[in-house]
C-alpha cells in the first residue's frame, strides 16, 4: 500500500507517495507526465509493480499539479524540483540504496535536464520520452541528452506520436553505449494498445519488467 509523504519545497511542500519494496535492491524516483499526477492509475500500476520487483518507488507531484493548474511548470522550476526531491530522498529515505530516476513523458525529460544540470543518479528511465511534438519531427528535444554519461533506458510505444520510431532509434544509437530503447508493439504515448483488454493500471504495470531488469543490470556492473 502506498504511503503518503510530503517533501519540503520553497514555502510549502510537494505531495509524494512511497511504494516500499519488502527487501529493496534500489530506490526509484518517479515523476508524472504533464497531464496527470502521481495518483493516476498508470502511475499507481507502474509504481506498485516495480516495488513488487524489489525496487522501492517514490513518486512526486510537480508544484503546478499540487496547485491544480493546467499547464506544467517551466523547465527551470521542474529541474529545481527534481534536484530538491533527489537531495531530500538521499537524506531521508534511500539510505545506502542506489538511486535511479524515472519519469513519464514530461517528468522524464525534466529528469534528464536535471542530470544535465548536475543531479546525481545511477541511471535514467523514460516512460515515453517526448522526442518531438506530434507532427513536428523537425524539432527534436535531444541536444541535452548526448553529453550525459549515465545509462539511459527509453521505454517507447511503436504508435507514440511523440516518438517517431526511426528518429528515436537513431537518437539512442548516438547516446552513450549504456543507453538502450525497448519498444512496446502497438503502444501509444501512454502505452495503450487498441483492443488489448488491459486497464490503465495494467498498462503501467506492463513496463515494470523491463524497468527492473535494466536496474538490476546496472547494479550488477557495480
Amino acid at each position: 500500500m502506498s504511503k503518503e509523504l510530503t517533501i519540503p519545497w520553497e514555502a510549502g511542500s510537494l505531495t509524494a507517495l512511497l511504494d516500499a519494496a519488502q527487501h529493496p535492491d534500489a530506490f526509484l524516483l518517479l515523476a508524472h507526465g504533464s497531464g496527470a499526477g502521481i495518483d493516476h492509475d498508470f502511475m499507481s500500476g507502474y509504481a506498485s509493480a516495480v516495488a513488487e520487483a524489489g525496487i522501492s518507488v517514490l513518486r512526486f507531484n510537480f508544484p503546478y499539479m499540487d496547485a491544480g493548474k493546467k499547464f506544467p511548470d517551466r523547465a527551470p522550476v521542474a529541474v529545481a524540483v527534481w534536484k530538491q526531491v533527489r537531495s531530500w530522498v538521499g537524506s531521508n529515505l534511500s539510505g545506502e540504496l542506489p538511486v535511479f530516476a524515472a519519469g513519464k513523458s514530461f517528468g522524464g525529460r525534466m529528469a534528464s535536464m536535471a542530470v544535465a544540470d548536475g543531479m546525481d543518479t545511477q541511471a535514467l528511465i523514460f516512460l515515453g520520452y517526448p522526442l518531438h511534438a506530434p507532427k513536428k519531427e523537425d524539432k527534436l528535444r535531444d541536444e541535452h541528452l548526448y553529453p550525459l554519461q549515465v545509462p539511459m533506458l527509453f521505454l517507447e510505444g511503436t504508435r507514440d506520436p511523440f516518438a517517431n520510431q526511426e528518429l528515436m532509434t537513431r537518437v539512442v544509437s548516438n547516446l552513450n553505449p549504456a543507453s538502450e530503447v525497448v519498444w512496446f508493439e502497438g503502444g501509444d504515448h501512454s502505452f495503450r494498445v487498441a483492443r488489448s483488454g488491459r486497464t490503465v493500471s495494467e498498462d503501467g504495470a506492463g513496463l515494470s519488467q523491463a524497468t527492473a531488469a535494466f536496474i538490476l543490470r546496472q547494479l550488477s556492473k557495480d
